[in-house]
């Protein structure tokens, strides 16, 4: 059969979706390779325009592949399609592109593959003009949305003791500047029943951690099959954490506003659930935050962390931070570096704002110009990084327990793992040890991750 290579842009969702594709196609034989494959299948992601400008970069780069091998194929996926002027470059300009699918229907793929081999077979060989110029061989299905969620796909994980769980699709909360409603369709929340015997499985398949994966995780909103009972996040948190086996439970990504006091107090009951959150501020101006629809204020979202501090006093805080939303003042990205200092986050994905054609915000007049993004995007930065220096200074002299991943990709003998915090720790030991368990002692630490020894 033939050989495959996935490219992943975006998030962790994009990731899950490519270790489910993986898993379909070696379900029907295909053989994963980064050496000369036969197909390549790029995952793609609309949430910035560095992905955006990434993917048509790599497209450009495999044209060339195409001509020289015309058996190639290149099969193009995730949420930039579906986008309609994306689609729409793409059936114009780029006819090599042989499959094209969306979100929404990434359980079809194997057989839309299938059926472009077939459309080839019967042409018979190929000239380098029909290479070219091959859309008539093209198998293109993109779907708007889907009502039901497909259940049993197979997953080829990147870890064998660790592995996504998607609990929920889509996203209800139309925040100005983003394309993920668009693209990702409305929430929709699987049965629980499904979710835990999934985690079952998993764990029976040497699975420890899970990552719990949503749009927004928290609104999680799922009824039972017998009798149609509504779970929330915090119900399935607590019937995971019953799950024999499963040592710790993650998840991402939740919305301040949906954080609600139960959820905090199972960090602190539940023994398996990490004492690590990604909770996303975007803006530390209440005047901005309201630009954004994201629906809660400076004053609500401090009031959040001193609750989750209080009820875990070590618990790891990350969040997203958008740098130059429209119209955003000096006065405002002060606030903005503020909250930063007040919060001391123990690490942040901080971005440039990009306007997402189709969004509100994209059509908003008072654009930022770069070059001042710039300039507040790097005292941003600095103080992020002041604070993830002194949050990981204070675990020299404890010992933590880390899950380890594997070896270090630079040097030889030390391997990587993460503590319940979500800390990168860099220690010595053997190979063995990989999926385990193992306590460390931390004797160093610096911006971005800690070093230790094996206890």
């Amino acid at each position: 059969m033939k050989s495959y290579q996935i490219i992943t842009f975006g998030c962790q969702m994009n990731e899950h979706d490519s270790e489910v594709i993986s898993g379909m196609l070696a379900q029907r034989g295909y053989t994963e390779t980064e050496e000369n494959p036969d197909i390549v299948i790029i995952n793609t992601c609309s949430i910035r325009e560095n992905a955006d400008k990434r993917f048509f970069g790599t497209l450009g780069q495999l044209k060339k592949v195409k001509i020289a091998n015309p058996d190639f194929a290149v099969c193009v996926c995730g949420c930039m399609m579906q986008q309609e002027h994306i689609t729409t470059k793409l059936r114009q300009s780029y006819p090599w592109v042989d499959v094209i699918f969306g979100t929404h229907n990434i359980h079809e793929f194997p057989d839309m593959l299938e059926e472009m081999f077939e459309k080839r077979a019967a042409e018979g060989e190929w000239t380098v003009k029909q290479v070219r110029s091959s859309k008539e061989f093209r198998v293109d299905r993109i779907y708007e949305d889907r009502a039901e969620i497909v259940e049993g796909l197979p997953a080829r994980r990147l870890f064998r003791h660790k592995s996504f769980v998607n609990i929920m699709y889509g996203c209800n909360n139309f925040c100005t500047y983003c394309i993920v409603p668009y693209t990702r369709g409305r929430e929709k929340s699987r049965h629980p029943e499904d979710i835990l015997d999934e985690v079952r499985g998993l764990v029976a398949d040497g699975v420890k951690e899970v990552t719990l994966l949503g749009q927004n995780v928290n609104s999680y909103k799922g009824k039972t099959k017998i009798d149609e009972k509504t779970w929330d996040f915090t119900d399935l948190i607590y019937a995971l954490n019953d799950i024999d086996g499963l040592e710790r439970i993650r998840f991402m990504t939740s919305h301040p506003k949906d954080l609600s006091d139960r959820l905090i107090e199972a960090f602190a009951k539940c023994e398996k659930l990490c004492n690590y959150i990604h909770l996303p501020v975007q803006a530390g101006s209440s005047n901005v935050l309201k630009r954004m629809n994201r629906k809660y204020t400076r004053e609500q979202y401090l009031e959040l962390v001193r609750k989750l501090r209080e009820a875990v006093p070590g618990i790891a805080i990350s969040t997203d931070i958008i740098v130059g939303f429209p119209g955003e003042t000096e006065e405002e990205f002060e606030e903005t570096l503020s909250l930063a200092k007040e919060v001391c986050y123990d690490s942040a994905f901080t971005f440039l704002y990009s306007p997402r054609k189709g969004t509100p915000a994209a059509e908003y007049v008072d654009q930022i110009p770069e070059e001042t993004k710039h300039v507040r995007f790097n005292r941003l930065v600095d103080i992020m990084n002041e604070g993830s220096k002194s949050r990981n200074a204070a675990f020299v002299g404890r010992v933590c327990r880390v899950l380890v991943d594997g070896p270090d990709k630079k040097e030889s003998g030390i391997l990587n793992g993460r503590t319940e915090e979500f800390k990168l720790v860099d220690f010595e030991g053997p190979e063995e040890l990989i999926g385990q368990i193992v306590d460390v002692e931390i004797t160093a630490s610096n911006t971005f991750s800690l070093r230790g020894r094996m206890v």
